[in-house]
């Protein structure tokens, strides 16, 4: 039963989420509420992880989220969950493409999910933005308003923000040497005071 849940919470969530991986935070926020299978902290954890790892960011959470709840089975059957719409509606459209490649009732439609698309990766980005700066568990199980605020969270976003802004030699660094370092700033405010 576990694996036919995974399948259809990650196919809605296929099925919806235009506009990539990001696209999908808000519908797996809403999933971890529902159905228990992980909580905000550990969504900001998948996403990190999902970031650095290769792949696609939607793929790798699905995988994550499936192998953490059913193992190796839950994590194949999440992710096909997760690609089974786009292949279906890939499928769909190239029988069609030919006859509909014109259609001006097409072009608008596409031209309307682009705003579409951009507010869902921009409330991804928010979501993502309050939960690192802001421990709203912490405010949920003591109700001080003192607490709320993350200041390793706020830390690391002045540090980073300072680097990408403000000094010079770090415009030039490649990305990956960029990304390495982000990582490795994260891992130490990660676990400063823990």
């Amino acid at each position: 039963m576990i694996y036919l849940r995974l399948f259809w919470e990650f196919f809605k969530t296929g099925l919806f989420a235009i506009g990539g991986g990001m696209a999908t935070l808000p519908f797996l926020r809403d999933m971890g509420a529902r159905t228990g299978w992980f909580t905000d902290a550990q969504l900001t954890d998948m996403i990190a992880v999902s970031e650095s790892t290769p792949g696609p960011i939607g793929v790798n959470m699905a995988t994550y989220v499936g192998f953490e709840s059913a193992g190796l089975p839950g994590g194949v059957v999440a992710t096909l969950g997760l690609i089974a719409p786009s292949i279906i509606i890939i499928l769909i459209i190239a029988a069609f493409l030919k006859s509909f490649r014109d259609n001006r009732y097409v072009e608008r439609v596409f031209y309307g999910i682009r705003p579409a698309s951009t507010a869902l990766i921009a409330a991804a980005g928010v979501s993502v933005m309050l939960l690192c700066l802001f421990d709203l568990e912490a405010y949920k199980l003591t109700g001080e308003l003192t607490r709320v605020v993350s200041v390793k969270g706020l830390a690391l976003f002045a540090v980073v923000w300072v680097l990408t802004n403000l000094v010079r030699p770090a415009k030039n660094l490649h990305p990956i040497i960029f990304i390495a370092l982000s990582a490795a700033a994260g891992i130490v405010f990660r676990f400063a005071g823990a």
